[in-house]
């Protein structure tokens, strides 16, 4: 978002989201989405609810909010493990995998922690073909351009996550024969992108801090095929292991990613430590743009108030 939209600042989407009309949820990733695309996700899942689930799903529809630490006196404090490997809460787990069925919505954040109300209820439904054909464009239009192994990996969580989704070979195959998407080879990889003409710009000589979710860096097989270095999320890495750091953030110069940095803040102190892939710049251009760099991050965390 930082780099989007002009004036972003630190928690601001967090303050502003109950009144912009979006959602929490998993498109190729987990995120927000505008309300349009959360409707091309569900339904999701028809298998039956448990016990467990009608139960919290009754409870939540009874408040306009709900905290899940507010369920812990219906439900108690059990613990289940998550898919990080380690411990949640059941009446997390719980509320989580109603989200996921799109019967429950994150309504906005607490300190961070999801608060929950019940669904908006769809009036009517998208024939699940027409879903998926929407998605691919859309996944592929935000990745663009993307290699086609790349755009049927992320496709492979609609399949799992709903079943009428079916078809996803079929559907990439038939859009590029539709002429929706284009195809070609570059060094050996297919690469794919809406039907658009692909413009060729030179890349502005400025530093930006990605985050490790940019769409610029989510493909990570893409990654390693234009830049040539493989750069890796650690902060689910045990310390001892870690090589970048533990939200180590691509650096991307020109038109190049050359490195990572890490940035943390200590009251109103920001500090920046760098790492290259393949050595440092010389010269005074990078110097300057990779200051000024620093200088909007640090005004991006002071505005923002965290």
């Amino acid at each position: 978002m930082r780099q989007r939209v002009d004036g972003y600042r630190a928690g601001d989407l967090e303050r502003k989201y109950p009144e912009l009309g979006l959602e929490e949820d998993y498109l190729y990733a987990y995120g927000i989405v505008p309300e349009a695309t959360w409707r091309l996700l569900h339904p999701r899942m028809t298998k039956r609810l448990s016990r467990t689930e009608e139960r919290v799903w009754e409870l939540v529809c009874a408040q306009a909010k709900m905290h899940p630490r507010e369920l812990e006196a219906h439900l108690g404090r059990k613990r289940q493990v998550n898919a990080w490997g380690s411990y949640s809460k059941a009446t997390t787990r719980t509320l989580e995998a109603l989200h996921y069925r799109g019967l429950l919505r994150v309504a906005g954040r607490e300190k961070g922690i999801r608060l929950y109300q019940a669904a908006r209820e769809q009036e009517e439904y998208l024939a699940p073909q027409e879903r998926l054909r929407r998605l691919v464009l859309l996944i592929a239009r935000i990745l663009t351009p993307v290699p086609e192994r790349s755009l049927r990996v992320a496709l492979r969580h609609l399949a799992h996550s709903a079943p009428a989704l079916k078809g996803r070979p079929q559907v990439v195959k038939g859009l590029i024969d539709a002429g929706d998407l284009r195809a070609a080879h570059v060094e050996g990889v297919r690469y794919v992108w809406p039907d658009a003409e692909l413009m060729e710009i030179e890349a502005p000589e400025v530093v930006r801090f990605l985050a490790p979710f940019d769409p610029l860096v989510w493909d990570r097989y893409r990654f390693e095929h234009l830049w040539g270095w493989a750069y890796r999320f650690e902060a689910y890495t045990p310390p001892a292991k870690r090589k970048m750091g533990y939200y180590a953030m691509p650096l991307l110069w020109g038109e190049e990613v050359i490195g990572w940095v890490n940035v943390s803040k200590s009251g109103h102190r920001v500090e920046i430590e760098a790492g290259f892939a393949k050595g440092k710049p010389n010269g005074k251009a990078f110097r300057s743009a990779f200051e000024e760099e620093v200088e909007r991050i640090k005004e991006f965390l002071s505005q923002g108030g965290v």
